[in-house]
Parts: C-alpha cells; structure tokens; sequence
C-alpha cells in the first residue's frame, strides 16, 4: 500500500502543477484586463454636456459673421462644387452663409435665415431666383452629429488589441449637405479601429491544428513567439492551449496592432 502511494502521488503532483499554472495564468490575464479598466476612466465615457444635451436644454449657437470679402480663389474653390440653379435649401453647408444666433431647444428644428454665397445663384420652391431664405435644421453642434453624417481620420499607428482598448485623436468634418452648429471641422477621441486583413477564424484555426508548431503565431506576425513555440513543441501542449485561449477571446491579435476582420 505504501509503494502504491508513494508511485502514485508524483504523478498527481505533476497533473496538479500543470493545471495550475494554466489557472494561475488564466487569472493573471483576468487580473490585468481588470486593472486597466479601472485605471482608465474615460473608457466608455462620453462629456458631461453630451448626456446633459439630451435632456433638451436650450442651446445658443455661435454667432457665424458674414465674410466682409471673398477672394477670387476662394470662390472658385466653392462655386465648383455648388450646384447652379438649385432650390437654395438643398446647397451644401459651403455654398450658404447662415446667421446661426438664434436660441433653440437642443433636438428640435429650428430655423436661420441664409443666403447664396457669391456667385452661387439657386431658387425657391416657386421656382424665382432667392437672395434670402429660411433654412430647417435640427438644433445641434456639429459634434453631436450621428457618425453617418462626418467623416474622421483613421489611424494606423494606434493598438487596437489591448486592455483597455486605445483611443486615439481623430479628426472629422461634416459631410457637404449636412448642416449642423458650430465648426464644421472638429476633434474627436474614437476607438482604435483600422485592419491590417488578418482573420479570427484563420488564426483559430491554425491555433487549434497546428499551435504546436507556432502557425498561429507565424501568421498574425508574431515571429519570436512563433520560433519559441517552435522548438519547444508548444511548450509541451500548455502553450498551446493558452494560445488557443486567448486567440479565442481575441486577446491575442496580429503583431501590427490591427483588429481581425
């Protein structure tokens, strides 16, 4: 009986070790996601006057003076894109100059007199040539907009497999027959969100079949890694699991710091 036990308890020993190192680095991942949540406030956050906006408070906008003088350049710049002939209210935010001065309830319509810029002629609904007229809008600044209706800059050089996930310092500008309050061009702190054409599945799989040989790790760019688990057989199967693990969750991505398509 004491030889049984003295064979026997090694080995559960070592079954035991092993489990417990995948557990322990299973919770040191767990740990550390946690920690970065916590240690970075802004994440998920919007600024206080965005909530506060939706409540319909009343809003003044800026007041946009008229341009005293266009230069020649100028308005050769915008009248090529501003359509001759048209119904005034369906020019583009470029070809307008609008008196935004008014107090309006933020969500609601609201209407701004406006007017052609020079060289820009359109109509009304009666079909007569206008100099003035009353532009509909809903009574929000540009930076309030859905993000269907800008464009913003992409960046490539952000990571966007981390814990928390990165933001980075975007720049965005209101699409041309889109009117809004305030600059047209504005700053915005968005997710890191661009791909460098790496796929999830791929990478899953060849995790799954051929981690032991560090494919997976050779096709997301990962060229040290991929040698480690090379020469090590996967570290004797338990870097292969872990591998498996968190390619599955997605923490472990492509080497340039792209999302998986």
């Amino acid at each position: 009986m004491a030889t049984n036990c003295q064979i026997w308890r090694p080995d559960r020993g070592r079954c035991f070790k092993s489990y417990g190192i995948i557990v322990v680095l299973f919770l040191d991942l767990v740990l550390q996601c946690v920690n970065g949540y916590l240690s970075s406030p802004h994440v998920g956050q919007e600024p206080p006057y965005t909530r506060d906006a939706q409540h319909g408070p009343v809003i003044t906008s800026p007041v946009v003076p008229a341009a005293a003088s266009v230069s020649p350049a100028d308005e050769e710049s915008y009248t090529s894109k501003c359509p001759s002939g048209g119904l005034c209210n369906r020019l583009p935010a470029d070809c307008i100059q609008c008196s935004y001065q008014h107090n309006c309830t933020y969500g609601k319509p609201a209407s701004f007199n406006c007017k052609p810029k020079k060289g820009v002629h359109c109509i009304g609904e009666s079909g007569q040539q206008q100099t003035n007229f009353s532009l509909s809008i809903t009574c929000q600044f540009c930076w309030q907009l859905d993000p269907s209706q800008y464009r913003c800059s992409n960046s490539t050089n952000c990571m966007t497999v981390s814990c928390p996930r990165k933001r980075y310092n975007a720049t965005c500008d209101v699409l041309d027959h889109v009117h809004c309050l305030g600059k047209r061009r504005f700053q915005k702190r968005l997710f890191c969100n661009w791909t460098g054409g790496y796929k999830w599945s791929t990478a899953l799989a060849l995790s799954i079949t051929l981690g032991g040989f560090g494919a997976d790790r050779f096709y997301l760019g990962q060229w040290r890694e991929g040698l480690g688990k090379l020469f090590s057989f996967g570290g004797l199967g338990i870097w292969t699991l872990i591998d498996v693990l968190l390619i599955g969750i997605g923490y472990v991505g492509p080497a340039d710091g792209s999302l998986y398509i």
